[in-house]
């Protein structure tokens, strides 16, 4: 009695575990955070940037700087908010070959740079890729940037709004990266997930 008591509990001790864990699952969607809140571990950090965490929010007022993924992403989903001026210049790079100086040059960016003086690569391009396919202005909101990219094909969207789209070949895999490189920036809510 006893045993058969004992196997009872064990096996409803595994249905639980097991019904738990697709739970679990469903409620992150396979999401990582990248950032936690609360500081940057799990960035690294290169350039002169003077980033700062208060209030859930990462901020830089001086550039160039740029946080860099620990991990490198190949096919993905990444988003993210960012709150700038109208003056100010950030953006999301990924796909880095080059994580220890970050730039166009060896990596795709989502550029938020309403002013850039060439504004086929202002906010919502991906700067040197695909011009923007609407003019979105940033300045003085959040904006909330998702940008997917499966294979050669890549998609950007600003508060919903399709704002890039294109496939290209240059880079396959590599970090993701948040960019301050003039005025204030600030990100919040910065997640990932990998797409099969």
């Amino acid at each position: 009695m006893r045993t058969t008591a004992f196997l009872i509990a064990l096996v409803l001790a595994g249905v639980a575990g097991v019904s738990h864990v697709p739970v679990a699952a469903a409620q992150s969607g396979g999401w990582t955070k990248l950032f936690n809140g609360k500081d940057l571990s799990n960035w690294n950090v290169t350039g002169n940037a003077d980033w700062r965490v208060s209030d859930g929010v990462i901020e830089a007022t001086k550039a160039r700087g740029f946080l860099v993924s620990k991990q490198s992403y190949g096919d993905f989903e990444l988003r993210g908010d960012i709150w700038v001026t109208a003056d100010s210049n950030g953006g999301f790079l990924f796909r880095i070959t080059k994580p220890e100086d970050p730039g166009i040059e060896n990596g795709y960016e989502l550029n938020i740079n309403d002013k850039r003086a060439d504004q086929t690569g202002r906010t919502g391009s991906i700067v040197n890729v695909a011009k923007p396919l609407v003019q979105y202005d940033s300045g003085g909101k959040w904006t909330t940037v998702v940008i997917t990219a499966k294979g050669p094909h890549m998609v950007a969207t600003l508060n919903g709004i399709k704002t890039a789209e294109v496939d290209d070949t240059k880079y396959a895999r590599g970090p993701v990266s948040l960019q301050a490189a003039g005025g204030i920036v600030r990100y919040r809510n910065v997640e990932i997930r990998e797409l099969r």
